[in-house]
């Protein structure tokens, strides 16, 4: 599979109250990391939902690979996948890493899989599921050994970090070639955070593309501003949920994230 570039000129988005974010340019050769920097509720989230194919933008344009934005967005869905985005790829406490890695294997298997893939032996399947997952844990750093009950561990039970790297894992059992995680560092230490940046920069050597909201852009990052200073904005269409917005306007935000990501979901 060859490998992605993110490219945008004049990107934005405009939602029923306003520029989630506008004017952003991109040029990211494959295997970069691409760090989206702003301050809260200036859309941080909405450009990386957009860049992955899950948002329409709705001024300029970008390319992804080959597929060019926004006309081709299920073309960038089917080579991208998420991770760490609340309301969107959210962990269910109750199962365990195990049962989450085994489902999302299923799910590929399922749906992004060939008829001949259906209908090869049980077998050889449930073996392909294992690797994958196995793969997908080696490349996110997330050693089951290591965990309190291994992979029967809760999610409830997981560290901050530990659960990113399961996020993240989720993510890599597609083998997308672009990877875009939100709020990478949000809450971690600076030893958690240069943990993430170490992560971030195997998966990029592997050849994979990574876009992340991140407070901190480890040295050597392609670094896009979402802070607006001079264009009309009302804060961003989906940004987390630590994000704040004034008073008057905080009924209206929630209902634009919400359709916002019930829109992602379905893409």
């Amino acid at each position: 599979m060859d490998d992605v570039g993110v490219r945008a000129e004049g990107f934005g988005l405009r939602g029923p109250r306003g520029w989630a974010f506008r004017d952003v340019d991109v040029d990211a050769e494959p295997g970069s990391l691409i760090v989206i920097q702003g301050p809260s509720g200036s859309g941080r989230t909405s450009l990386l939902l957009a860049l992955t194919g899950r948002m329409k933008a709705t001024e300029g344009t970008a390319t992804v690979g080959t597929a060019r934005l926004p006309k081709q967005a299920a073309a960038v869905r089917r080579i991208s996948a998420l991770a760490h985005v609340a309301g969107v790829t959210d962990l269910d406490p109750a199962l365990t890493v195990g049962e989450h890695l085994r489902e999302r294997a299923l799910l590929e298997r399922r749906f992004a899989g060939s008829v001949r893939e259906l209908l090869r032996p049980r077998a050889e399947k449930a073996g392909e599921t294992r690797r994958r997952a196995e793969a997908a844990l080696a490349a996110a750093g997330l050693a089951p050994e290591t965990l309190p009950k291994g992979s029967r561990t809760a999610v409830r039970d997981l560290e901050r970090l530990e659960a990113l790297r399961l996020s993240v894992a989720l993510a890599l059992v597609g083998r997308p070639r672009l990877l875009g995680v939100d709020d990478a560092d949000l809450k971690l230490s600076e030893a958690e955070r240069a943990d993430v940046h170490a992560l971030f920069s195997s998966l990029t050597e592997a050849g994979t593309t990574v876009v992340t909201v991140c407070g901190e852009a480890p040295k050597g990052a392609i670094t896009v501003s979402t802070h607006a200073t001079d264009h009309e904005t009302t804060g961003g269409i989906a940004d987390g949920a630590d994000d704040t917005v004034g008073p008057t306007d905080e009924n209206a935000d929630k209902e634009d994230t919400a359709d916002a990501l019930a829109e992602t979901r379905r893409a």
